[in-house]
């Protein structure tokens, strides 16, 4: 199957998943978000595959909605042939499938990612990401709260403090920072980004997959319930506001 927004390759049991818009700087579109949860599932159900990596293409990440696609479908400009944006499986779903995956997930920041960039990596099991790297939760600058469950999973991996700090400040970090509140893992220089991840997902599918997963599973255990649980509070709380405008 061939995608228009995305890539996907496996090689030496790896899966990549690369966002590729970058023109746009992989700004999300739903139809991304669609194509990026087609290929997940490709991942879960093929046997080759032990771990997947999640990546860009060119000098981003993921700069976040693509808000000049959000501008058009407000005009009536884009016919939509699938769910609007915010009601496609990619936010309603994919974080709950990431958590409950059977294989490990990487996710490799080859360049900045801002709002949805940050949010789709927070489900992943292991962060690397480019050193001048650009980190921004910019939602409340957009009149917007942040999703993807990440009301529970930012907090659980930075801690409460850090988590306010990010999404009310809406500030940009760069990946050093990143790393010492542990939002990333690992930052490393933007043209070794690829190869450390690579070299990580090959150790990792080294072991037998089912230990791979049964520690996964251990080690997240009750992360999905508390994270879906979040995703509806914040499908109740963006509602309210846009009642409220």
């Amino acid at each position: 199957m061939s995608y228009e927004t995305i890539t996907y390759d496996v090689s030496e049991a790896i899966a990549t998943i690369t966002l590729n818009r970058p023109d746009k700087l992989n700004a999300y579109t739903p139809h991304m978000g669609d194509e990026v949860v087609d290929a997940f599932e490709r991942a879960r159900d093929d046997a080759e595959v032990r771990v997947v990596i999640l990546t860009g293409n060119g000098k981003a990440f993921c700069a976040g909605v693509d808000l000049d696609y959000v501008k058009a479908a407000a005009a009536g400009e884009i016919k939509a042939t699938g769910a609007r944006l915010g009601e496609e499986d990619f936010v309603r779903k994919l974080p709950l499938e990431i958590l409950d995956f059977p294989k490990p997930v990487v996710a490799a920041l080859n360049g900045s990612a801002v709002g949805v960039g940050i949010t789709m990596i927070l489900p992943c099991d292991i962060r690397i990401a480019a050193r001048d790297a650009k980190l921004r939760l910019n939602f409340t600058r957009l009149g917007m709260l942040p999703g993807l469950g990440s009301t529970h999973l930012l907090p659980q991996i930075v801690g409460v403090g850090n988590a306010l700090d990010l999404v009310l400040g809406a500030r940009t970090i760069l990946a050093d920072e990143a790393v010492s509140i542990g939002l990333i893992q690992q930052a490393v220089d933007a043209a070794d980004v690829a190869a450390v991840a690579r070299a990580r997902a090959i150790e990792i599918a080294a072991s037998r997959p089912e230990v791979t997963a049964a520690a996964r599973r251990l080690l997240r255990e009750g992360a999905r319930d508390a994270t879906a649980r979040a995703m509806e509070r914040e499908r109740e709380a963006t509602a309210a506001l846009r009642r409220s405008r």
